[in-house]
């Protein structure tokens, strides 16, 4: 069976620890990412009411830390994430999980 990453972004408080654990983990130069934390908003929905998200977005670059995995711990970003808002593993479990969730939860396949 095959292995996910979920991210619940709306937990997401745009820490970049992702990120900087991503590019330690895998020697990742700098202007390039593994996982790129990208911010959408803030934009006003309605009066007083405001949207201001930010979303881990795994780059080609990502391969879910294969090797962490294969030694049984976290990808280095779930392992790092200081919201808790990232899941690794097995796709079925994953899509149970973000019906769960609800809104605001993509699943990444490498």
């Amino acid at each position: 069976m095959a292995n996910g990453l979920l991210i619940n972004y709306d937990y997401c408080t745009g820490c970049h620890s992702c990120e900087v654990a991503c590019k330690k983990s895998h020697d990742i130069p700098l202007g390039k990412w593994g996982i790129k934390l990208t911010q959408i908003g803030p934009f006003e929905v309605e009066q007083g009411k405001w949207e201001w998200d930010y979303v881990p977005v795994p780059t080609d670059l990502c391969d879910l830390c294969e090797e962490r995995v294969a030694e049984g711990r976290d990808p280095s970003c779930v392992h790092h994430c200081l919201a808790f808002c990232m899941e690794y593993g097995p796709l079925e479990d994953l899509a149970k999980r973000a019906a769960e969730l609800g809104k605001k939860t993509t699943i990444f396949v490498p």
